[in-house]
């Protein structure tokens, strides 16, 4: 004869493992099925419609769908030029770059080369939090900025990206000009000239250089 507690604990049991059942059907009813196989038009157009609703997530997803499906798409290089303008617009500089690094992966040898090199300097100038806390980051755009002035001489993002020089030029100056202002005020003035002849390398006249606008609740961590 089978005892009530063995009963009980077979009940509690079903309860348990009914459950658990349900939890994985409403989770699945949720996230949808899995879908693959499609044709490259599909997860473009995809790619587009989760852009313009907001939904980067999506559009990645859709992205390694139709990379993954169909390597030689010619849907391919269109889909990373709006891939990299979406994230740039939400600000995600990193996730900009990846796609920038692919397509030139990819595409090295394209007409539109020069634009997304140009979108990686703008991509990684428009990362920065703080010019007295982007020194590595500065030089290497720096160092970007001048083999796109060498290897794209007639591109004509070449005035935009001039600006951009010029800013990071204005940038790095004025840090060191901190830095040398530094040096003056703890007195040790072959430092301090070191710096100062940095800023003139940096920037012709150093009088233009204006003081960086740094946040009361940060300035006292500058």
């Amino acid at each position: 004869m089978i005892g009530l507690n063995t009963i009980v604990k077979k009940s509690l049991s079903l309860v348990f493992i009914a459950g658990f059942a349900m939890t994985l059907t409403s989770c699945s009813s949720k996230k949808g099925p899995k879908e693959y196989g499609q044709p490259a038009i599909y997860w473009y157009n995809k790619i587009a419609n989760d852009i313009a609703t907001s939904d980067l997530e999506g559009a990645d997803d859709a992205y390694i769908s139709l990379e993954s499906e169909h390597k030689n798409s010619p849907l391919l290089a269109t889909a990373l030029q709006i891939l990299v303008n979406a994230h740039i617009d939400a600000e995600e500089y990193e996730l900009a770059n990846f796609y920038i690094d692919e397509y030139t992966k990819r595409f090295g040898v394209s007409k539109s080369i020069d634009y997304f090199r140009y979108l990686k300097i703008k991509a990684n100038f428009l990362s920065f939090s703080s010019e007295f806390r982007e020194q590595n980051l500065i030089t290497q755009t720096q160092k970007e900025i001048n083999e796109f002035m060498v290897k794209f001489p007639n591109s004509p993002y070449m005035p935009l990206v001039g600006t951009i020089n010029a800013r990071l030029a204005m940038a790095k100056a004025s840090f060191d000009k901190e830095i040398a202002d530094l040096y003056k005020r703890v007195d040790k003035p072959k430092a301090a000239k070191f710096y100062e002849e940095k800023v003139s390398k940096n920037w012709v006249d150093p009088k233009e250089i204006k003081e960086v606008n740094v946040p009361w609740y940060r300035a006292i961590f500058e």
